[in-house]
């Protein structure tokens, strides 16, 4: 009886605790769910180094440097493709298994992550929690500006929402992995390599990552046309973002039931396509270490398969290193746009290229207004694209002037990678592997701003967003 008596209030004491950590969880969760994003990305940062720093990770059984496991754990939840080792090389079976469920996790999104471990912890998404994971297809949502409940998600449809993301990741990346099967096979894989290959790359192109499980990369399969289309499917597939995915599976092909986002983002990712592939033509064609050597139709070919990296997907089969300064540059251009919001991936998006440059064009027609498919795009949309573009122009540019001073190296390379990392890109000139240590965390650090996005850090960061009862007066600066 005294034991019993004795227990009861220890028992008490700590259900107490339990509930008062249950009760801070969920309200971090809701009070700040941007913060808890970026908390939640930075542990499983942290959570992934520590298995890659494992010697049963590493081929040769020794513990990986650190240097190269952070970066590695950072490119891996970031969906980014670069590397400081040799992927294929370098990790063992468990190492490579580690790096698989790492970009399976990262490809949810940092936001829908968020939001789906906010839900464990609550038991239900509280109203700005679900801001949050519609933020995921809006940024204003997560700003809490003036939004048409029209466009993209609205709230009620959240949980619908991340089920489809779970569900289409799932159904996407096994179909692709069926289909890469059989090329894998003609390419000289043996069948039980291929069952494990199949899937790895179906991931890694749905996720726009880019890394290969084998020390050759893409060049056993350089001319097997229908597994390099497979892979730019997946690609598209993982770039255009889970809104527009949700849309379409809605909606199919009656576009006119589209949301503005959806026709915007597959728009944009069209014309960029097509206008990377002509550029890339015409900068390389009397390049004999890239294009220059190939027939008519290779040339087509590969220069369609490189436009379709440059929106996120990392895989390259001419050497990058290899291409012409001007192609590098014109590369970078369209890495720093990259794919669709709340996509598996990087830059800048290419919706925010779409609003700014309807805003450029309306100024240049004198309209009072910025007007598109029938509907009129509101003032804060433009404020927020403009923000991103600062926002990671300058996190480029600062990460470019840093990574120069300690390297010495040719600016234009230097670009290209520091670009590739911000936009979650992969491809690289091969600059990445002969980094200092130094430099090595310069560029995670900026791998790791450009996943979790410069408007969720910006709203991370902020203390408190306050209501103004008053304006100031108006006065007209002279601009350009």
């Amino acid at each position: 009886m005294t034991s019993n008596r004795a227990a009861s209030p220890a028992r008490q004491r700590w259900t107490a605790t339990v509930e008062r950590v249950r009760d801070a969880g969920r309200t971090f969760t809701t009070s700040s769910p941007a913060r808890f994003a970026v908390l939640v990305f930075s542990s499983l940062i942290l959570l992934f180094t520590a298995l890659l720093s494992l010697p049963a990770a590493a081929a040769d059984g020794r513990h990986t440097p650190l240097a190269d496991a952070l970066f590695t754990a950072v490119s891996t939840i970031c969906v980014t493709g670069l590397s400081t080792v040799n992927m294929g090389e370098h990790w063992s079976p468990l190492g490579q298994v580690i790096i698989y469920i790492g970009v399976n996790v990262g490809a949810l999104g940092v936001l829908t992550l968020a939001s789906i471990l906010g839900m464990a912890i609550s038991k239900r998404l509280g109203l700005r929690a679900k801001l949050l994971a519609a933020g995921d297809s809006n940024p204003l949502r997560a700003h809490g500006g003036p939004v048409n409940e029209g466009q993209t998600i609205r709230l009620g449809e959240v949980a619908q929402l991340l089920r489809t993301v779970a569900l289409s990741t799932l159904v996407i990346e096994a179909g692709l992995a069926v289909l890469l099967y059989p090329s894998l096979l003609l390419g000289g894989v043996d069948p039980l390599t291929a069952l494990w290959e199949a899937p790895y790359f179906a991931a890694m192109s749905f996720t726009n990552t880019g890394f290969v499980p084998n020390a050759d990369g893409l060049a056993p399969f350089a001319h097997d046309y229908f597994f390099m289309t497979v892979l730019m499917a997946g690609v598209f597939l993982g770039s255009i973002g889970f809104p527009v995915i949700f849309t379409l599976w809605r909606h199919q092909w009656h576009v006119r039931r589209w949301s503005l986002h959806t026709k915007l983002t597959l728009i944009t990712t069209v014309i960029l396509f097509f206008a990377g592939a002509i550029v890339f033509v015409s900068l390389e064609y009397d390049n004999p270490l890239t294009f220059g050597g190939m027939d008519a139709w290779d040339t087509t070919f590969q220069s369609l398969f490189l436009s379709a990296m440059t929106r996120s997907g990392g895989f390259s089969v001419v050497e990058i290193g290899d291409l012409h300064g001007s192609s590098l540059l014109a590369g970078s251009m369209l890495m720093f746009v990259g794919g669709g919001s709340a996509s598996t991936a990087g830059g800048i998006k290419v919706t925010t290229l779409a609003v700014l440059a309807l805003a450029v064009w309306s100024e240049a027609k004198g309209r009072p207004s910025v007007q598109v498919f029938g509907r009129r795009i509101p003032s804060d949309v433009q404020r927020v694209a403009l923000s991103v573009v600062a926002w990671g122009a300058t996190i480029v540019a600062v990460s470019t002037i840093t990574i120069a001073q300690i390297t010495k190296a040719p600016v234009d390379q230097i670009l290209f990678e520091v670009v590739s990392g911000f936009a979650t890109v992969g491809l690289s000139t091969g600059l990445t592997q002969e980094l200092p240590d130094s430099a090595v965390y310069v560029l995670a650090a900026t791998m790791f701003m450009g996943r979790v996005g410069t408007v969720t850090l910006a709203a991370a960061v902020a203390a408190s967003s306050r209501s103004q009862l008053y304006s100031m007066p108006v006065e007209r600066p002279i601009v350009g």
